[in-house]
């Protein structure tokens, strides 16, 4: 088939790399979001999607909104039977959805219809899921509501970031999508409508969501950053500064006779930096104070003299 790719994250290249590497298939043409600016010198970058596409010589568009003027014409150009979607970060107008002869094809990280919406990995870990996925379904105008084509799972362990989780599911869910584009193409595939229990939504995450709250039970301040690490990454305050921390192990309970801490106070030894919360502390693995690197927690607090009377947040 003729395959149209729109995507823009690390997340999606193992899809477009896959689906170059496939005999049945033929992308025509890419979509990714304009380049933007990175690094100190804030010059412009190319996706990493885009440059995978530079790098295979494929024609790529990237306007601000697939509603801009010359978009349509482009597609029509490229003749294409079927859209492929991964992480393209912008929504398929309804006047494109039947521009491909097939229709667009979506992969989504979640197993549908739960986690519809912008960040389902980071929702799932957040709320405890041991078990996720991928799937793949039709698009349509609602959102992520689209009829599925197929379906695959993955175990979340309990040492999984959303980076780690979804680095696993961009390989998987890479080979998902192109069976299911080869299912397309022999006509063997029809997607099934998705049931109408289970819906759960994953809104967009932003820093602020990445905020620490210490006011929580240890076993939800712990989902909470691995939820959000790498991205946009986890953090809390100290005097007033912003700082990264790390995923969170488990400390050593505190002693019956001993008043119960304020949440976020430190318990400071020469190895181990632990945080109370409403339950047990939890241990600091590494933290990146401003315009610094990543550190173990023990040097952090070793170099910023912290003691027992610190409070986080």
């Amino acid at each position: 088939m003729r395959v149209v790719f729109a995507g823009t994250p690390e997340v999606a290249v193992p899809s477009l790399r896959l689906l170059l590497d496939s005999p049945r298939h033929d992308v025509v043409g890419v979509i990714s979001r304009p380049d933007a600016a990175s690094g100190r010198g804030r010059s412009l970058v190319r996706s990493p999607i885009a440059q995978l596409a530079d790098e295979h010589g494929i024609e790529v568009m990237t306007p601000r909104r697939l509603t801009d003027a010359g978009v349509l014409d482009q597609l029509r150009s490229w003749r294409p039977d079927c859209g492929a979607v991964v992480a393209y970060g912008g929504l398929v107008p309804p006047g494109l959805l039947t521009l491909p002869t097939h229709g667009w094809v979506n992969l989504h990280f979640s197993v549908l219809p739960a986690w519809r919406g912008a960040a389902p990995v980071q929702h799932a870990i957040a709320a405890g899921d041991e078990v996720t996925g991928a799937s793949t379904f039709r698009l349509e105008e609602g959102l992520d509501t689209g009829p599925v084509y197929g379906v695959i799972t993955e175990t979340i362990t309990a040492t999984d970031t959303s980076g780690d989780l979804l680095d696993r599911l961009a390989r998987s869910g890479a080979e998902l999508l192109v069976s299911t584009l080869d299912g397309i193409d022999d006509g063997s595939l029809t997607p099934v409508a998705q049931a109408g229990a289970g819906v759960t939504h994953a809104p967009k995450v932003d820093v602020d969501d990445a905020r620490i709250r210490w006011d929580l039970p240890a076993h939800i301040v712990e989902r909470r950053i691995r939820a959000h690490t790498p991205a946009p990454g986890a953090w809390t305050t100290l005097d007033g500064a912003r700082i990264k921390i790390g995923p969170v192990g488990k400390a050593e309970p505190l002693a019956s006779d001993v008043a119960a801490p304020s949440p976020g106070s430190l318990r400071v030894t020469k190895r181990t930096v632990d945080v109370a919360t409403t339950t047990e502390p939890v241990r600091l693995s590494w933290v990146q104070p401003p315009g610094k690197k990543a550190m173990p927690a023990a040097d952090w607090a070793r170099g910023a003299r912290l003691t027992d009377d610190t409070v986080l947040g």
